[in-house]
């Protein structure tokens, strides 16, 4: 993945260990100093992958044993009270600025381009911290995925190659490449390394991997490239699994025996399951059989009667289970049936969840006798792409055979009305590989509670939750590993930029455990001092806004909903001026709306954001009813209310900054993508004197085109029409329908648009296709308005390849300061 500058520290047995940094070869990067963690780190080039490591161990650092699949052992501390990352092998991915060049500069803002390229620069040179232990893709090795063994001694990489080349797994050992097996396109295409159907696990023995890998493509008998000569044939088309997954069709269960080599498929998944999250199940040395636990997703996501596979992509909404199946023996004879086990009987896939349907991020607890997973039953219930989650637990055969009839414990149930800042319900992004802490029974994992992403426990047994993060901050966390009681995080905010912290429990306090947090020194994470004092003429604020009461809304939706709102201040006296010194007004505002809808904006760092902080605009980044972390009534109440409800709240919410005398109703700018890009272009035409400038990237213009060109056409039912829109789906909808749609679009007010608003295209979004926006610009120029098109032509929905994501930034900078100052 281009892009990524990744630190790696290694434990290499025999001592060795190294710091290594990798760059992508883009215009102006640069290596920077890995020196304050302590003095004896080493930085270089990442070596050629059959380069020895250093075969020293610097004086005075300790090292832990990790003991997870991703690696668990996070820091010690150097005799000069420094600390360092240890243990295993492990990783931490950074993003790196891309090349500052912008295209398509128009001859009269050469300067405000130069200026403002400039200073997105020093803000992108800020790298910012995904997760840990491990690495995607790269231009220096070729690393698809890295992912260490249990206990450290080995690693397994996989290379993933283009087009029909084979895939490329490699065991390395202490010290040098051990193993290296060349998989054809005839076994499988490449390994999933996203983060949903990815499924990479070593058994405990470290002999076997399980991984998921797409099917190998069907080849009519007999037939060799050679007889052909270079042409092939295209085959009947099938459906994949859309946005980021095109020709991504059916991802299936393969194991690796590392001892022979040979790459199994694993038999016994019915055909109709896309197969994905694997992990081993524990098992009984009374028995011989080992088991895989995996989700599975039928292509029947929409109705019973449809085969087609909707996209997945941001779809929590699409039904799925866990199953166990048996692995394939670690070495079998021809005479044996690869399909059945030692007593004869065939090897069928055992639905382990069968009363829920969805089910994902299996985990088991270190003993083995729990399963824990968590569901989005009701998104699949209600049709919204995401909602709230619950956990569930589900104890684990003695003998290590599963059955279909387990029972599911509830742990964390579905919350649908939050008050007084209690718990809203889990909106968990992920889960860690090892997220348990030393009692066995208690996990960590990151959650949405309204404006910010917090750490939890959570005791499987007692069902006791606890926010571990510390009570007076307003930042957002995030959890990169647990490891001996110990938890490795990151927290930042709109005007901090991401900083490490180490989680050491201080001991009970009214029978909950409470922790310490300590900075950590990051030198990959510093910045400019120029960065630095912009960022500390800011601050920012959790508001809440009023919704009032209503007899037709449930109680949670009446609650106030909250926007995140980022202003310049005093670095000596920190109070508010929102005055611009200079010409004593307002500072210009930009209205920032997340997409989904259900989604939720964070108080994290965005480099983005922070630079056009520092352009002098403030920032009100608004979390509308629908968005995630709020409970689950107040986000249902926006299905069927899309381009009315959330229209609305975002006008709340900028009512109340002009009433607080925070705003300047005569200087607001807005800015959306997707779903927020849908509200951007509704706010400019049904309050067309509010806005003087707007921008938008692949936004949603006209759900009656969308519908038929999408790859998730369900979700224009379901926001269109509630939870009804589900029995309302069909892939040719009738015209009482498309007018419905028409209706409930931006497009729809086209007529009244007055407001200059940049277009940023990505060519490749399967979710919501370019025609959508271009539809749109088109009709906005043909009626005279102002309008500016970018169109990336190798992005897809999110644009975020680094260039791509640069140069909209800067366009977006110069567009809001020529008509909002």
């Amino acid at each position: 993945m281009r892009g990524i500058r990744t630190h790696v520290v290694e434990r290499w047995s025999g001592g060795g260990v190294r710091i290594c940094q990798r760059l992508p070869p883009f215009a102006g990067s640069r290596h920077l100093p890995v020196t304050s963690i302590s003095d004896f780190w080493q930085h270089r080039r990442l070596p050629e992958r059959r380069q020895s490591p250093p075969s020293r161990v610097p004086a005075g650092l300790e090292l832990f044993t990790s003991s997870s699949v991703f690696g668990a052992s996070v820091l010690s501390a150097a005799p000069d009270g420094s600390l360092g990352l240890g243990g295993g092998v492990h990783w931490i991915r950074l993003f790196e600025p891309p090349s500052p060049y912008a295209t398509g500069v128009e001859e009269t803002s050469v300067e405000e381009y130069a200026s403002q390229v400039k200073l997105l620069k020093e803000f992108t040179d800020i790298p910012s911290i995904d997760r840990a232990w491990t690495i995607k893709s790269g231009d220096d090795v070729g690393a698809s995925a890295i992912i260490p063994s249990p206990s450290g001694s080995k690693l397994l990489v996989v290379r993933n190659k283009e087009n029909d080349s084979p895939t490329i797994l490699e065991i390395w050992g202490p010290s040098q490449l051990e193993k290296e097996w060349q998989i054809p396109r005839t076994v499988h295409g490449s390994v999933y390394t996203d983060a949903w159907f990815e499924g990479i696990s070593w058994n405990q023995e470290e002999n076997m991997i399980a991984y998921v890998a797409e099917e190998a493509s069907f080849k009519i008998d007999g037939a060799s490239e050679k007889e052909c000569g270079s042409w092939k044939g295209q085959g009947d088309w099938e459906e994949d699994w859309g946005e980021t997954y095109p020709g991504k069709q059916k991802p299936a269960l393969f194991v690796l025996d590392i001892n022979s080599g040979k790459a199994q498929v694993v038999k016994g998944i019915d055909e109709s399951l896309s197969a994905g999250q694997v992990v081993w199940a524990p098992y009984s040395s009374d028995s011989p059989e080992k088991y895989l636990i995996f989700v599975g997703w039928t292509p029947e996501n929409a109705r019973e009667r449809s085969s087609r596979k909707l996209g997945i992509k941001y779809c929590n909404n699409r039904p799925c289970a866990l199953y166990a199946v048996q692995a394939p023996a670690q070495e079998s004879t021809s005479n044996e049936s690869e399909n059945a086990n030692a007593t004869g009987c065939a090897i069928t896939a055992i639905k382990l969840t069968d009363r829920l349907n969805s089910a994902f991020f299996p985990r088991f607890s270190p003993d083995g006798k729990y399963l824990v997973f968590l569901s989005a039953k009701s998104a699949v219930d209600s049709g919204a792409h995401s909602a709230t989650n619950s956990l569930h637990r589900m104890d684990w055969p003695a003998d290590g055979k599963p059955c279909s009839s387990g029972n599911v414990i509830d742990v964390v149930p579905v919350v649908m009305c939050a008050e007084d800042g209690c718990f809203p319900g889990l909106y968990c992004p992920f889960f860690l590989n090892d997220p348990w802490l030393p009692d066995g029974h208690t996990m960590v994992l990151c959650s949405y509670w309204g404006s910010r992403q917090v750490i939890l426990s959570v005791d499987i047994l007692s069902y006791k939750l606890s926010n571990i993060t510390p009570a007076d901050s307003n930042h957002s966390w995030n959890v990169l590993a647990v490891d001996g009681g110990k938890i490795l995080a990151v927290c930042s905010s709109p005007i901090d930029p991401p900083q490490i912290k180490y989680g050491c429990p201080a001991g009970h306090s009214g029978g909950t455990l409470s922790w310490n947090w300590l900075d950590i020194s990051s030198p990959f994470l510093q910045h400019s001092e120029k960065v630095r004092n912009m960022l500390s003429m800011h601050q920012f604020s959790i508001m809440k806004i009023p919704i009032g009461n209503s007899d037709t809304l449930p109680k949670g939706a009446q609650l106030p909903m909250e926007a995140i709102f980022v202003s310049s201040s005093n670095s000596q006296s920190k109070e508010p001026f929102q005055v611009n010194q200079k010409s004593g007004s307002l500072n210009p505002l930009i209205v920032v709306i997340h997409g989904g809808p259900h989604s939720v904006s964070l108080t994290s760092y965005s480099k983005s954001l922070a630079f056009l902080a520092s352009l002098g605009f403030n920032l009100l980044i608004v979390n509308y009813r629908g968005s995630l972390g709020f409970g689950e009534e107040a986000l249902q109440t926006l299905p069927g209310k899309i381009g009315s409800q959330d229209v609305g709240d975002v006008l709340k919410a900028i009512d109340h900054v002009i009433e607080t005398k925070l705003a300047d109703p005569s200087k607001i700018a807005v800015l959306g993508g997707s779903h927020g890009g849908f509200l951007t272009t509704h706010l400019i035409g049904q309050a067309p004197e509010r806005f003087a400038v707007a921008a938008v990237r692949n936004p949603v213009c006209n759900l009656s085109l969308m519908v038929g060109t999408t790859d998730i056409p369900d979700w224009c039912y379901v926001e269109t029409y509630g939870k009804d829109g589900k029995d309302h789906f069909t892939e040719a909808p009738s015209v009482d329908q498309l007018g419905d749609m028409y209706s409930k679009s931006p497009i729809s007010h086209i007529s009244k648009v007055k407001t200059p608003i940049l277009f940023l295209l990505g060519a490749q979004d399967l979710r919501v296709p370019v025609s959508n926006g271009l539809q749109y610009a088109r009709a906005l120029k043909e009626r005279g308005a102002e309008v500016k098109v970018i169109v990336f032509p190798k992005d897809i929905h999110s644009i975020d390849r680094p260039q791509s994501d640069f140069e909209s930034f800067v366009n977006i900078g110069v567009w809001f300061k020529k008509y909002c100052r």
